[in-house]
């Protein structure tokens, strides 16, 4: 049964703070049976692996194989290829996410239990406020993140109902009424009514896709604020070692030293997790970042394919995919430098005020929090700002690449 994971996770949402933001990360996760739990029955498992077999089967036929297909058909029109990369890219991310979270969801399981723990064993009201303040800003960002999805979803699907399409069109790729997503089916979808199964068909995969897009990256927010808010703690607790309780200082030693390991089991775990998960969004980010920069580069330069509709939607667009990688560069950098601050914490202790055993107690815990510790992508480079800005200017020299190319074609 999972009356006692739901115990737990009760327990981590005691926080009204917290709550909103847990129930609707759950949700999504639960929906398309990716929420991790160590003690569900056979049974359920089963259950949740056919959810999120049947979701990647449906966001794959529905929505990739077909964009894929209409892509080997326009490669040689930039614009039209740029119209399908903008789907394509993300639903693809999508099933990588799906199957990579599926595979190790297992792992994250005990990182929920802990959560809840941490939430029903603080005591002290200045604890308490540093742990509300880090599940303030993780619920901030968890309801952004699914308002911009929803916000985009309806501009995709609701628009050309209306007979608004944001896309780039093309008797190419629409013969006649519009579909969400440029995609080439096997069936003539220019008739009824295989244009309105059609049209549902990818209105509910987008909707689909929403779930594991936001919900995995908005679970690794939670789980890394959740992280930090820990460190600070910890942080807190080491500053005030040597002169806070001195009769039993072994045991908040201990209890610190305890308490940062399990803080950095934690940190490889998610690690192990997320890294291949970043790499492609890196490149997914790269990718897109360079062919929008294009598209907007080649309509203010040449007016071509300039409407005001389309350009709100762009700019909106480009900021929801910069601020997606920016953030995840952000949370790479804010636990990293809690992790340097322990370091600090240790090494600035007022080591010289305790007597002979207690001052090398301290060796142990300065060898422990020398080594800085990242979240990496792909295990290649580490998950900072400095990297970001790194993608930044090799996907602006994509552009540049990209004009370059196509003045030479019109030349």
């Amino acid at each position: 049964m999972e009356t006692s994971n739901c115990l737990a996770y009760q327990g981590a949402s005691c926080c009204k703070y917290f709550e909103w933001a847990v129930r609707l990360n759950r949700f999504s996760l639960q929906f398309i049976g990716l929420w991790p739990n160590c003690e569900q029955t056979t049974w359920k498992r089963r259950m949740c692996n056919l959810r999120a077999f049947l979701v990647s089967l449906t966001i794959l036929s529905v929505i990739v194989i077909p964009a894929l297909h209409s892509l080997m058909r326009i490669h040689s029109d930039i614009m039209l290829v740029i119209d399908n990369l903008q789907f394509t890219l993300p639903m693809a991310t999508c099933l990588c996410r799906i199957a990579i979270f599926w595979w190790k969801k297992e792992a994250i399981a005990p990182i929920i239990n802990m959560i809840a723990d941490d939430w029903t064993k603080v005591r002290k009201s200045q604890d308490k406020m540093t742990m509300i303040t880090r599940a303030q800003i993780a619920r901030v960002i968890i309801i952004f993140g699914y308002c911009f999805m929803m916000s985009g979803w309806v501009v995709t699907v609701i628009l050309p109902m209306l007979g608004h399409s944001v896309r780039y069109l093309s008797n190419i790729t629409d013969p006649g009424r519009p579909l969400p997503v440029q995609t080439y089916y096997i069936y003539d979808v220019t008739k009824s009514p295989q244009y309105e199964i059609t049209f549902t068909l990818q209105a509910i995969t987008m909707f689909l896709c929403i779930m594991p897009y936001t919900g995995i990256d908005n679970f690794l927010s939670l789980l890394i604020f959740h992280i930090s808010g820990q460190l600070d703690i910890l942080n807190n607790r080491l500053v005030h070692l040597s002169t806070n309780d001195v009769a039993n200082y072994d045991d908040n030693l201990k209890s610190c030293v305890k308490d940062h390991t399990r803080l950095l089991r934690t940190i490889a775990v998610v690690e192990d997790t997320f890294n291949i998960i970043l790499l492609i969004l890196f490149l997914y980010f790269g990718t897109l970042f360079a062919c929008y920069g294009f598209v907007l580069m080649n309509m203010l330069t040449d007016g071509q394919n300039f409407s005001l509709s389309y350009l709100p939607y762009l700019l909106s667009v480009v900021t929801n995919t910069f601020g997606h990688m920016c953030l995840y560069c952000v949370v790479g950098d804010i636990l990293a430098t809690q992790c340097d601050r322990i370091h600090y914490a240790v090494y600035c202790n007022k080591w010289y005020t305790l007597n002979s055993r207690h001052a090398r107690d301290l060796i142990l815990p300065m060898a422990m929090t020398n080594k800085s510790f990242y979240l990496n992508v792909g295990k290649i480079f580490p998950l900072t700002m400095a990297t970001f800005c790194n993608l930044l200017k090799t996907s602006a020299g994509y552009i540049s690449v990209l004009l370059t190319t196509r003045n030479q074609s019109k030349s």
